[in-house]
């Protein structure tokens, strides 16, 4: 594999737009969301717009085209057909559902260090020669649904892929789907075909747990084919009494990463409290308040809905001890009645249906990586 050099680039961001009924599709599809009900996400708000774009939109990367064999182009034509490839190769898995709501602010490699990478590409070719072992790069993105073959070449040229952290600019390197760790955009693609990535939107009165010896309801009640045929891990737990978005994976290193502090996934809640709420309450959390335990503060306090009897309120924060978020509402005097997990990261609970379970895009998976270093 050719080697190359990954400066020039800045790190992207990660923010997120929480909130919206939960509603959803059926079990391991995207599929259309479906309008919200009364159970579970933010209580009284609007339906939401679905996630990405609609169903009908055109297959990843360029249009077919005239047939083999066929007469070229027109001039017009041809610059239509460039000009189209050119934007569907602004961002890769383009065309999936889930994952598109993330804004990107990642800023592809300047000319220099392009040409610094080409020259490093040229001298390791030089010094080692061609590899004949693996498939080509542009087809393992192809495989792993970035995008065509074509416009996954066009992504190599203009310097948007890394392999092994290692920029590459020129076509022709090879890798091993089952070794080699490839980012695009800086967002690492998922190439074991085993691994499996779900967001479970879980209901009030459901175990955090794939067995429990008092008999009642557990998450494996809700995944059993799934648990059967493979060993999910959930991320973090969620109370016998809280709502809201739940990953499972049988991919342990990202499991284990998303819940080590730090990396500091931030996970954002909607909480309803008994009104009205003096203003002091959200000062009050994001300076910190001392719990049996040591310190916690909120990164982020949002007033989003409120009424002589209720409060409903949006609170971010990265902390993953036990109870955090109803122990902090104790201690403030205001005791949480309702409590829903609407993010983890870049994903976001959206209309996604209470006992309702999806697949993660691509896209999702990518930005997970990112966020924890993979």
């Amino acid at each position: 594999m050719s080697r190359g050099s990954s400066s020039g680039r800045n790190p992207r961001g990660n923010n997120s737009n929480f909130g919206g009924k939960p509603s959803g599709s059926r079990s391991g599809q995207g599929g259309k969301p479906g309008t919200g009900g009364k159970t579970g996400g933010r209580p009284g708000s609007g339906s939401a717009k679905p996630y990405g774009k609609p169903a009908d939109s055109k297959p990843y990367g360029k249009s077919a085209g005239a047939k083999s064999g066929g007469a070229k182009p027109a001039g017009g034509s041809a610059k239509r057909n460039t000009s189209a490839a050119r934007k569907n190769s602004e961002r890769a898995f383009s065309k999936e559902r889930f994952g598109n709501s993330v804004p990107s602010n990642y800023a592809r490699p300047t000319q220099r260090a392009r040409a610094q990478a080409r020259a490093e590409n040229q001298a390791a070719r030089m010094e080692h020669g061609e590899l004949q072992d693996g498939i080509r790069l542009q087809k393992a993105m192809a495989n792993a649904g970035v995008a065509s073959r074509r416009v996954c070449e066009e992504m190599i040229l203009e310097g948007r892929v890394e392999v092994n952290g290692s920029l590459v600019v020129e076509l022709g390197t090879r890798v091993d789907p089952a070794k080699d760790s490839i980012h695009v955009d800086g967002m690492r693609i998922q190439l074991n075909k085993a691994a499996r990535y779900y967001v479970f939107n879980k209901p009030k009165h459901v175990m955090c747990t794939m067995d429990d010896p008092e008999g009642r309801r557990t998450i494996a009640d809700y995944f059993k084919n799934e648990h059967h045929s493979q060993r999910l891990f959930h991320v973090g737990r969620l109370d016998y009494k809280t709502e809201g978005l739940l990953i499972l994976t049988n991919d342990g290193e990202l499991a284990n990463r998303l819940q080590h502090p730090k990396y500091e996934v931030p996970k954002s809640y909607l909480v309803q409290v008994p009104g009205p709420l003096p203003r002091s309450v959200g000062k009050q959390l994001r300076e910190g308040i001392k719990l049996d335990d040591g310190w916690i503060k909120v990164d982020d306090f949002k007033l989003i809905d409120q009424s002589p009897k209720h409060v409903m309120v949006e609170v971010t924060l990265h902390s993953g001890r036990n109870r955090i978020v109803r122990r902090m509402f104790d201690a403030v005097g205001h005791p949480v009645e309702r409590l829903v997990r609407v993010a983890i990261g870049p994903i976001q609970l959206g209309d996604q249906k209470q006992g309702i379970i999806r697949s993660l895009g691509n896209q999702e998976v990518g930005h997970l990586m990112k966020m924890v270093g993979m």
